[in-house]
């Protein structure tokens, strides 16, 4: 029987994504300037204010006021009707340094040694719904928004948006698991008070109110819904039609938002950085953390296997599964659900024992293997970890002492199919 299936997105703008930015920020300036940085570091944002705090290991001083400025800068907030904008907005740090207790458990003599950050089990999931082998639902809603950042950005249409969003997708799907038609999205959007009531009455601001949102649900259909559709391959482009329900600031209202609208904290969306709901979710965030922490990198690592395994034709949906204990280097197993679609005949269990022998799954190799030791991780923390292109970029970062160091990088390694052909060798495929 068919059945719906709803993910969603959030904005750069959001509240809890503005707080994984500069957490992420401030990880990459720790990186670009020691590598070998631990850094756990949460970041709070509420009306006129961010309070960073944390744990560090590292020989790098950051100048953290101007990093958060420029981070809050660069997303929009840079008006002060917003009631948070980067010039203004009062910044207090709390970092300190990391536990020795934590680090014994991390560090070794012989790097290849290294131990797990922390405890914990991690998953990584892949499935041929779209070119990039990731859900359809999460992927649209990703699309959306950053469609509507730009426009935004732009300044040429709808000039009246804020930085604030959210959009969600529901599709509905047959009983052979593929998508048959989008069935409802709704979209949130942040924006000016645009239209002025004509007189000092409930209802005039109501009309005032309607004809707000009866201009931007035309936009978001006219220049939105167009610019996501042209992004798309035909096969996707024709889930879209006239039958779609649309949602469109559906409380009437949006000029509040952003952190004065909302608390945001880091690591509170780990289902937007992921796969919106499907396959599953270790518990662990990802922002804020350096490499070290197994809740990032083995989620990397656990995701580069899955999307190899469907690309290489292993099978068409894949669910890996990596648990650690805390300062032990090999983790506790491998776990692999192909839900039924594998092309080899052998049992999943199989198959998660030959993938352990060609994924070194220790920490240090991950970040080796994934060149996790780089500053490489402010881009992650908006539209989704999982499901970006890998590219190669030259990055600027400045000390407070106007030291700077420019890096070559390579972004979103664990989305690159580099391990396809030994796995249709391995497998026979």
């Amino acid at each position: 029987m068919p059945y719906y299936f709803t993910s969603e997105s959030v904005s750069e703008g959001h509240p809890d994504k503005i707080a994984d930015q500069i957490s992420d920020a401030l990880i990459d300036h720790f990186m670009a300037f020691d590598k070998d940085s631990k850094v756990a570091c949460e970041t709070l944002v509420t009306t006129g204010q961010v309070i960073v705090a944390g744990e560090v290991k590292s020989s790098a001083y950051l100048d953290v006021q101007s990093i958060v400025r420029d981070v809050i800068r660069d997303i929009g907030y840079t008006k002060s009707e917003y009631k948070f904008d980067a010039d203004s907005c009062g910044i207090l740090s709390a970092i300190h340094e990391q536990s020795a207790d934590i680090n014994r458990g991390v560090e070794r003599n012989d790097p290849e040694s290294q131990g797990a950050g922390d405890q914990g089990m991690m998953f990584g999931y892949a499935c041929k719904e779209t070119d990039n082998y990731m859900p359809l639902g999460i992927e649209l809603a990703h699309s959306l928004l950053k469609e509507l950042a730009a426009i935004r950005k732009e300044g040429k249409k709808m000039t009246y948006l804020r930085p604030d969003a959210k959009a969600q997708v529901t599709i509905l799907y047959g009983d052979d698991h593929q998508p048959l038609k989008i069935d409802s999205i709704v979209i949130s959007t942040q924006h000016d008070d645009f239209v002025a009531p004509r007189a000092n009455s409930d209802a005039s601001v109501r009309k005032a109110e309607q004809e707000m949102q009866k201009v931007i649900r035309e936009d978001i259909k006219k220049h939105l819904i167009a610019r996501v559709k042209r992004q798309l391959p035909d096969r996707l482009k024709r889930l879209f039609n006239e039958h779609i329900t649309y949602h469109v600031n559906p409380t009437g209202k949006f000029v509040i938002g952003g952190p004065h609208g909302d608390c945001g904290l880091t690591g509170r969306k780990i289902i937007v950085d992921t796969y919106g709901g499907r396959g599953a979710h270790g518990g662990g965030a990802f922002s804020g953390k350096d490499p070290s922490k197994v809740d990032r990198s083995a989620a990397y690592a656990t995701r580069h296997i899955a999307k190899n395994m469907v690309a290489a034709g292993l099978c068409d949906e894949a669910l890996v599964q990596v648990a650690y204990a805390i300062g032990i280097a090999e983790p506790m197993g491998l776990y692999v659900n192909t839900y039924g679609t594998a092309h080899v005949n052998l049992t999943d269990g199989e198959i998660a024992e030959k993938l352990l022998k060609i994924f070194d799954m220790r920490p240090y190799q991950i970040e080796q293997r994934l060149k996790l030791r780089n500053p490489i991780y402010r881009e992650t923390a908006a539209y989704g970890h999982m499901g970006r292109e890998s590219e190669q970029k030259t990055l600027t970062f400045v000390l407070p002492s106007g030291q700077k160091e420019k890096y070559k990088v390579e972004t979103f390694t664990w989305e690159k199919l580099d391990y396809v052909e030994k796995l249709k060798k391995a497998f026979k495929l």
